[in-house]
């Protein structure tokens, strides 16, 4: 199990980096938005092994808000951008 964690700990860790690295040097603020929202997925990502791996669900409402969020976040700059390219 330990190299499983281990594992999962690396990669997670890598896709948050690059998340970040999207987030600093994205061309656009739409590339931005949806690193953010996939760097929200790999944060819901980790609480949900760290629940697994300790098998308790103590933070099983903080990971349906981070859902809900990244839902709404995402929905609202997909409306945005929609209604922005209707304009133009």
């Amino acid at each position: 199990m330990n190299i499983v964690v281990i594992a999962v700990a690396v990669m997670l860790s890598l896709a948050a980096l690059g998340t970040i690295y999207r987030i600093a040097k994205g061309p656009s603020l739409l590339d931005r938005v949806i690193a953010a929202d996939v760097l929200l997925a790999i944060f819901g990502a980790g609480l949900a092994t760290e629940m697994a791996l300790n098998e308790h669900t103590g933070n099983l409402a903080l990971l349906v808000v981070l859902s809900v969020i990244g839902f709404v976040g995402s929905v609202t700059v997909a409306r945005f951008v929609a209604h922005k390219r209707e304009e133009g």
